[in-house]
């Protein structure tokens, strides 16, 4: 027999022995990698040129964080603690290889230059991939005629709006113009509801009977806040056909309006976040300021409103989870803006997360018996590269992927503290908390990005991910009969009919 002419297979990396997790199943195989990419998936591959033996691991797919606050100014005016570089590296950290952070417009911004300001420090600075989502605080004419659809085009095809906040919140007629653009040209909207007047006017209240410790901006932020909010952006959405995600679900009753509208065919997503699941709101009642650690909005509730969300995501009411991270230090430049003085109303409100968001979810869910494997990747990779027009690049180890791999150690247990994490923050709501379960090495398109606790990469060598359209957005269904019947009339069309 002659020798064949097809050259050997080579791969620039090999993991093999691994136990192989996606969101649909788990099995063993070794996984081939060339130019930063997924050539094969098979068991019995040959040694690449780096050769990685994945034994008592388990192997999944890079993180993907799609609700991140990094190097933001708040709509206060406060600058985030984390920059693209100490976010992404805690990020990395944590067994996320992708992250999509927001680029926040004020009122007085114009578009293109927030982004090309967002886009030069990410560029200079991430580590891992990214996108962006944009903040959209002023829908003028500009914006939604020039400006959203270019930056659709440009690959960051979600906004995000608020209901609250008096310098960011929307009102619906703004609301309904934003969905309007986003329907046509293909573009996911998430959306912070809460009642921005519930809020404001309990406030007002406690503010004027002294109530002014970190413990009341969880009064002042009712449950029903969340819920009707909720209630009327799915209602918004419903009116043009238009998919929405409610981000950072935190309430038993905004789960509860949420599952029953998917019942009834609307079609909303929605999020949560590892404050609701293992914060409380009881956490914020701290002797004197130490209780603003906590504080976040939607605040977390109690044990009740934990079960809710851990149900949520069970049963697919709640279909990604996020970090929210929103890292703001505990003094005068983050949650203490005007120091010993500061009212709850005034200090710097988020926590952050965004290293700890995988760990504490594969801790608390997987090696508890609350989710299974499969449901964990589904929930923090690929449920998220759907959403957001990541797939199939991102999401999945599969061939034609990017090679975005992580490998976990289930055994490994570790005693939360800040001084081990690689934010900037200072404090984590978590201090003291042991996990079981850890990303020891991190892969991001083939790029050993941690090993042995240590980065192995430079500053700026993260790519700027161009999104297409979200799945959601073109796979949405007909309105129900007898709903939306006015589009023929004022001119309302779907993305995939543009396209």
């Amino acid at each position: 027999m002659q020798p064949s002419d097809t050259p050997p297979v080579e791969f620039d990396l090999t993991i093999r022995n691994g136990r192989i997790s996606n969101a649909d199943r788990t099995f063993f195989a070794d996984i081939g990698v060339r130019n930063g990419v997924i050539v094969e998936v098979a068991r019995g591959l040959p040694a690449g040129k780096q050769d990685v033996d994945a034994g008592g691991m388990w192997v999944l797919p890079g993180g993907i964080d799609s609700h991140t606050h990094i190097e933001q100014l708040s709509g206060m005016g406060v600058m985030c603690a984390d920059d693209f570089y100490s976010g992404t590296v805690s990020a990395a950290f944590g067994g996320t290889t992708t992250i999509l952070s927001f680029a926040a417009q004020h009122r007085n911004d114009r578009i293109p230059d927030v982004l090309e300001d967002y886009s030069r420090r990410a560029r200079e600075k991430a580590v891992i991939d990214y996108g962006f989502h944009l903040i959209l605080a002023n829908p003028d004419e500009q914006a939604l005629m020039h400006d959203l659809p270019a930056v659709i085009d440009a690959g960051i095809t979600s906004f995000k709006v608020y209901m609250t906040y008096d310098k960011l919140k929307l009102d619906d007629y703004q609301l309904l113009d934003v969905l309007a653009v986003a329907g046509e040209r293909g573009a996911m909207v998430m959306l912070h509801a809460e009642n921005h007047d519930m809020i404001r006017w309990v406030a007002r209240r406690l503010l004027e009977r002294g109530h002014t410790a970190p413990k009341f901006h969880a009064v002042s932020h009712d449950p029903l806040a969340e819920s009707e909010a909720t209630h009327r952006a799915i209602a918004l959405s419903r009116l043009i056909n238009v998919p929405v995600l409610i981000v950072h679900v935190a309430g038993a009753e905004t789960v509860d309006i949420i599952r029953k509208a998917q019942h009834l065919g609307a079609q909303v997503y929605a999020e949560s976040c590892p404050q609701y699941l293992f914060l409380e709101a009881k956490d914020s009642d701290l002797p004197g300021f130490e209780g603003a650690k906590f504080c976040c909005s939607p605040p977390p509730g109690d044990k009740a409103s934990q079960e809710a969300v851990w149900q949520g995501f069970k049963d697919g009411t709640l279909n990604v989870y996020s970090s929210d991270h929103a890292p703001y230090r505990f003094d005068e430049s983050g949650k203490l803006p005007k120091g010993d003085a500061t009212t709850f109303k005034e200090m710097a409100n988020g926590v952050p997360g965004i290293e700890l968001r995988l760990p504490l979810l594969f801790s608390e869910g997987v090696m508890k018996g609350r989710l299974t494997l499969e449901e964990f990747v589904a929930l923090t990779s690929t449920n998220h590269a759907h959403m957001y027009g990541l797939a199939p690049r991102k999401g999945a180890i599969a061939v034609g992927a990017d090679a975005d791999l992580v490998l976990w150690d289930p055994n490994r247990k570790t005693v939360v503290s800040a001084e081990m994490l690689h934010d900037r923050v200072g404090y984590t709501p978590y201090e003291g908390r042991e996990i079981q379960g850890w990303p020891v090495e991190v892969y991001s398109r083939g790029r050993c990005v941690i090993k042995d606790n240590q980065l192995q990469v430079e500053r700026g060598s993260g790519q700027f991910i161009a999104r297409s359209r979200p799945d959601p957005v073109l796979n949405r269904r007909a309105p129900a009969e007898g709903r939306g019947i006015f589009s023929q009339f004022i001119g309302l069309k779907s993305a995939t009919a543009t396209e």
